[in-house]
């Protein structure tokens, strides 16, 4: 049995960074670039209005007063004469700055007559012009890896970048295990009950950048298992869910080693979701999860979602952590890190009392996970102590 900073080093070093595909700028919020890109085009392309109002020469403000209007600039349309002293030109916000002005008037501060416009109020001496490339200039790069925003994209769709080298989304194929287990919707018989894990996981994995894929329940045979096997053979992670500990009826260690696994560990020194499995199975690494529903979440927000953000080429690291006080008093803890469901709010961390790993609604109402070292002491209010935002 090994610790949890022991096994990460263990399941990275399973996985490589995923090749990448390019697509298009529509399709890519939320995807990891995978190659740094570089703006072709300066933004803005031209100086340009911040306002509306007049274009002038700023050189002759505030001195002169009166200007003569000789045309109009609009977005998309710029004023192709050149604006000499004493002389204006009607312009709109986003519109280019005519030859000879560097200084917009705002319309509030003059008044015009005909063809000729007054200063009004000389007290605002702001050029509201926006320089050429004041935004970004062509070249200037969007550095990979980044997983793609919507502001991202928006950048991007500016920089005339119309196709985006991202990673490509990890395949990754779910194996619920268990004769005990029914999918929703269907009616469980009297010692059943309802496969809730994989959702779960295909919700948290799909969320984070991968391709899922929900194979059938396996059933608690050596051929169903085999099955199971093949039906995932063309994927790039392969989770089973459950089969994973010593019983007469877990199996799913035994069919991987008979199928090529290379085991890397199992069992892991944390609570919930000891019995834990990793290894290399073909092509693909193949990570084993407990069965109860909250060790397999648990471990899933520990494990997998590092292993997939390496396989996104987002580097290698732990699940981030933070720190928080305490909101009421913690016993001891034993000799298994724990990751105990508890709710972060404005007086801080309170833990909540069952911690049993069956409890879906216990974490459906935890927002993080308070980390408990091995043997750590009882903690009291106010106490800091590490946690993991769900």
């Amino acid at each position: 049995m090994i610790r949890v900073e022991e096994a990460l080093p263990h399941l990275f070093g399973l996985v490589q960074p995923i090749d990448h595909e390019t697509i298009p700028l529509a399709q890519a919020n939320g995807r990891i670039l995978a190659e740094t890109v570089s703006a072709q085009r300066d933004q803005p392309p031209f100086a340009a209005s911040a306002m509306d109002g007049y274009a002038i020469n700023g050189s002759s403000y505030p001195d002169t007063t009166t200007y003569r209007v000789i045309g109009e600039a609009a977005a998309g349309h710029r004023f192709h004469g050149t604006v000499g002293p004493g002389e204006a030109t009607r312009i709109f916000t986003g519109a280019p700055m005519p030859d000879g002005t560097d200084h917009v008037l705002l319309q509030e501060n003059v008044t015009r007559d005909g063809d000729a416009i007054t200063i009004t109020d000389p007290s605002n001496s702001k050029s509201h012009v926006r320089p050429l490339g004041g935004d970004f200039r062509k070249g200037d790069k969007i550095h990979a890896p980044r997983r793609l925003s919507p502001s991202d994209i928006a950048l991007l769709a500016a920089m005339n970048i119309a196709n985006v080298p991202v990673r490509r989304r990890p395949n990754v194929a779910i194996i619920a295990t268990g004769d005990e287990l029914v999918q929703p919707g269907e009616a469980p018989g009297p010692d059943q009950i309802i496969a809730s894990n994989s959702y779960g996981i295909a919700a948290l994995l799909t969320d984070q950048g991968a391709h899922t894929r929900l194979l059938p329940i396996a059933r608690d045979t050596v051929p169903a298992l085999e099955l199971a096997f093949d039906l995932a053979k063309d994927a790039d992670l392969i989770v089973t869910i459950g089969g994973a500990s010593v019983g007469d009826h877990d199996l799913v260690g035994d069919v991987a080693m008979k199928n090529g696994m290379d085991r890397a560990f199992y069992k892991i020194a944390m609570r919930p979701g000891k019995p834990l499995m990793a290894g290399r199975m073909g092509d693909a690494t193949m990570i084993g999860l407990p069965g109860n529903p909250v060790s397999a979440m648990v471990c899933a927000h520990i494990f997998l979602v590092p292993v997939l953000r390496k396989m996104l080429g987002l580097g290698e690291a732990a699940a981030p952590r933070q720190t928080a006080p305490l909101a009421a008093p913690i016993g001891p803890n034993g000799p298994r890190e724990h990751y105990m469901r508890a709710q972060r709010g404005p007086d801080g961390v309170t833990v909540f009392e069952r911690q049993d790993s069956a409890l879906l609604t216990v974490l459906a109402n935890a927002n993080c996970l308070v980390v408990r070292p091995i043997d750590d002491p009882a903690r009291d209010t106010g106490d800091v102590v590490d946690i993991i935002a769900l």
